[in-house]
């Protein structure tokens, strides 16, 4: 671990000294605070001191801009004085202010010029002023906040270092401790600012944590923010003017080209003292902000969220040597502390090679989005997933996936070896599936839909090493979750098809774990893991047959005279329509997942999922009325006496209704109840339960089916434009100047006014209201007949297996294949007997994969107690 920054070290003069080339002497007028000897050479305004803006400069308050008058601690001198001015977006409350225009307003623009501009190490990077009215709310003055920083980048990441490009924290001395990456692609300023106001809590966090060895007041120092947009026209202008606010990004200074290469990123760097929350209100730090040292990556192409993690693991990995990489998507708003919790982890175990905390779904206020069954079904499965899957694969050491909206991993251990091999290898080779000449193949394509899931096992099954993945309960973040059916859908296409794979991916490949240098102890229960994978796999590939025989079964129980609730023969036409409706709905999940969009077919599944719902109902009430039945006829047993407790129970148990419904599910659904109240969280039993038992089919029979159908489409719905604009103008070739630098030239905007003006139109921009826009639909993007070959193969494969299954426990007609075949039984006591046999061997295994789940996630309680 790294030891604490002095407080004392100047590091803005380290910055200065290793941009020398970009400055010049400068002398300030009499009078003035006189400055370390050197200034910035603002890319639009050379000769002026950021610090002490001339006063001509200023705009004046205009009073029909805004409707609360500026804040006096924002003005430049006395309120009083003529012609001071305030920041238009702060009031006393340091809130955002609204405004009583309804557009944005236009602002004249100032004139552009060429100017040569040095070249650093080869690269065309610019230092800029940050905006006045910036400068007057930010609490510290010093040269590291008055300059933001603009890279024109022209390599690929992996030549990033090669390159000789350099970054902030590196030309300042400073230790990267923690490293967080945000990746986004076209997220609104809600989304945005949710998650970039969480980062900033959890690091001011961490700088008040005075007791710590590695953390203290200036803890900030140790901490770099990435933030990599992938594609420059795809950000929302709203989140660009977010990162105007606080001083990232500038307008007019980035380039196409430079010295005729095409700029691949646009790289600004800067360390903010302003936070804008989820409700447009900017935090300072008069509300416990500290800086925060941001780099922000504006890739100029979408080439997808891989590529964007390329940047941060290999272009910017290497330069700033992080300990800790956090993974965070845009939207995902960690806990106030979760950060920390997660960095703990690490620093307590050095064996830990990644950890992941508990997603939650975003109920909204008063927990009302939970009325939506979409939301409340999701929130129950992300809660028992957190509550007994993340504890149990923690406990064995290899959790099968951390997820990339909210993760961490060691840097080290995700390097390479010497020939180049190993997880970071793994995991990029992902991106390659996109390029026509290195064009991967279908299993390995849809592998990588779930790319997260191979870096961890790549992870524990690095060569002559022992890296173990862990939970932390204590971290969590919170993530919207799709509330509209045809989104759903689309996300579980990607999520299935992709864990499918990679788990398959993982159990060919299990053997890797005994070249590791893990314990002997630890690779045998890796191996009893990775069972339970492969049994969860098997169960998986044969849930739709499973779940049939389960609904045909018990609901049939019904159809027999003495087990009617309804009489007159009801209980078996009931039975019949709903078997031809479940096939109906079956057979229309097929023709409406072959080849159509969720969004197309939008009625057609909403209609489906609400008449399996009601299937789900009818099952349930016939497993009740079955258990019921049998209760009463073990009471109308002979043997049955009502002082002997013991012997009752062992009388109920003899009825196979009773065993095979009612103390399996017991088992399995008291087991759910047990642990939640456990860990303190029984809440989504209550409330999400019941909804998640009405979608229970949809999960089964329509996201499979919908997956399996589209297992062609490797897309993640977004498609690179490979051509380069030219809307942002060109740095000239490269030329040697008269002093002997090697320079370009470039047309920049003239002044700070125009920096100013800039700032002031994404002020006002963040106080209007965004107008509603409708989504266009994206052209079909044309698939490789090999990949829909592919998926007519497996499909058939899968519907065969179900098929055959199916047809072995309903029909009579196989009984001749089993032994002892001459003491044959007529074909529906063959059927009735089998069925309630396989009934009770499925409900049975449930109950018991939910009990090995429950030790382990007891286990994991345990082991937490002992901070094991």
């Amino acid at each position: 671990m790294s030891p604490k920054n002095g407080s004392n070290e100047n590091d803005g003069s380290r910055y200065a000294a290793a941009v020398a080339p970009n400055l010049q002497k400068v002398t300030t007028a009499p009078g003035r605070h006189q400055s370390p000897g050197y200034n910035f050479v603002h890319a639009n305004h050379p000769s002026v001191d950021p610090h002490h803006v001339p006063s001509y400069l200023c705009r004046p308050y205009q009073p029909g801009l805004r409707s609360i008058a500026p804040s006096p601690m924002m003005m430049r001198g006395s309120p009083s004085v003529p012609g001071a001015y305030p920041s238009p977006r702060f009031n006393n409350n340091n809130t955002a202010t609204t405004a009583p225009y309804t557009h944005r307003k236009p602002v004249e623009r100032s004139n552009t010029h060429k100017k040569k501009v040095p070249l650093f190490q080869g690269n065309f990077v610019l230092d800029c002023p940050v905006p006045t009215r910036l400068m007057e709310a930010s609490a510290r003055k010093e040269k590291e906040f008055s300059m933001m920083r603009y890279s024109a980048v022209t390599c690929d990441p992996n030549d990033f270092a090669a390159s000789n490009y350099t970054l902030r924290p590196q030309l300042m001395n400073r230790e990267t401790e923690l490293f967080i990456v945000m990746t986004m692609y076209n997220e609104d300023e809600v989304l945005f600012c949710r998650t970039m106001h969480g980062v900033m809590k959890n690091i001011a966090h961490l700088c008040s944590r005075s007791r710590s060895r590695v953390w203290d007041t200036e803890g900030w120092k140790k901490v770099v923010v990435c933030i990599v947009a992938d594609g420059r026209k795809k950000c929302d202008p709203r989140v660009m003017d977010v990162l105007t606010t606080m001083g990232v990004y500038q307008k007019g200074i980035a380039k196409n080209m430079v010295n005729d290469k095409p700029v691949q990123a646009h790289l600004f760097e800067y360390t903010t003292q302003i936070s804008v929350d989820s409700d447009m209100r900017v935090r300072g730090a008069e509300k416990g902000i500290v800086p925060v040292q941001v780099l922000f990556c504006l890739k100029e192409q979408n080439a997808k969220k891989i590529n964007s993690h390329r940047w941060f693991f290999n272009a910017f990995g290497p330069i700033l040597q992080p300990n800790i990489c956090v993974l965070l998507d845009v939207g995902t708003r960690p806990g106030n502390s979760s950060i920390y919790h997660l960095w703990k982890a690490f620093d307590t175990n050095d064996n830990v090679g990644g950890a992941c905390g508990e997603i939650c779904v975003m109920k909204g206020t008063a927990c009302v989005d939970l009325l939506n069954p979409l939301v409340a079904a999701q929130n129950f499965e992300y809660k028992m997933s957190n509550i007994l899957d993340k504890p149990l694969e923690s406990v064995f050491g290899y959790i099968s996936v951390l997820p990339g909206a909210f993760s961490a991993y060691r840097y080290a251990a995700l390097q390479n070896d010497a020939n180049g091999v190993g997880p970071l290898q793994k995991y990029f080779l992902g991106e390659k599936h996109d390029d026509a000449d290195d064009a991967a193949d279908i299993f390995t394509a849809n592998m990588y839909l779930a790319e997260d899931r191979i870096l961890c096992f790549e992870l524990l099954a690095k060569k002559h090493q022992k890296w173990v993945l862990k939970y932390v309960q204590t971290a969590f973040g919170e993530t919207d979750c799709p509330d509209q059916l045809p989104e759903f859908i689309s996300q579980r296409r990607r999520w299935l098809n992709g864990s499918f794979f990679a788990a398959v991916y993982s159990q060919w490949h299990f053997s890797r774990i005994w070249c590791t240098n893990h314990s002997v102890g630890r690779k045998i229960t890796l191996s009893i893991e990775f069972f339970f994978n492969f049994l969860n796999l098997i169960f998986s590939w044969l849930g739709m047959a499973n779940f049939y025989l389960t609904f045909y079964f018990v609901t049939k129980s019904l159809a027999a005279p003495e087990m009617d609730p309804f009489g007159n023969g009801w209980g078996d036409r009931i039975f019949l329509s709903l078997r031809y409706l479940y096939i109906f709905l079956f057979i229309t999940s097929f023709i409406c997942s072959m080849g159509n969009r969720p969004q197309g077919s939008k009625w057609m599944f909403i209609i489906s999922v609400i008449a399996y719902g009601f299937i789900m109902i009818y099952t349930s009430f016939a497993g009740g009325w079955l258990a019921y039945k049998s209760f009463q006829q073990g009471i109308n047993t002979p043997g049955w006496d009502p002082n002997n407790a013991l012997g009752n129970f062992t009388l109920l148990l003899s009825q196979p209704g009773f065993r095979n419904v009612v103390i399996s599910l017991l088992a399995t659904y008291g087991l759910y109840i047990i642990a939640s109240v456990l860990y303190l969280d029984p809440w989504h039993m209550i409330t999400s339960f019941s909804q998640y038992l009405f979608l229970l089919p949809t999960y089964v029979n329509i996201l499979n089916v919908y997956a399996f159908c589209n297992i062609h489409d490797v897309s993640w719905g977004t498609k690179g434009d490979n051509t380069t604009p030219m809307d942002l103008g060109v740095a000239s070739k490269a030329m040697i100047t008269e002093k002997g630098v090697e320079a370009v030239e470039v047309e920049l905007e003239d002044g700070i006014d125009a920096t100013d003006r800039d700032y002031d139109e994404a002020l006002e921009s963040l106080m209007m209201k965004p107008e509603a826009v409708r989504e266009s639909r994206a052209p079909k993007t044309k698939q490789d007949d090999y990949y829909r070959g592919f998926r007519t193969r497996l499909v058939l494969t899968w519907i065969g297996c179900n098929a055959i299954l199916v047809a072995f426990v309903t029909s009579g007609s196989f009984q001749s294949l089993l032994p002892n075949s001459e003491q044959k039984q007529l074909p529906e006591d063959y059927a009735n007997a089998i069925g309630t046999a396989y009934t009770g061997f499925i409900l049975w295994m449930v109950a018991a994969m939910a009990a090995f789940r429950f030790i382990g996630s007891l286990l994991y309680l345990i082991l937490r107690c002992f901070n094991l």
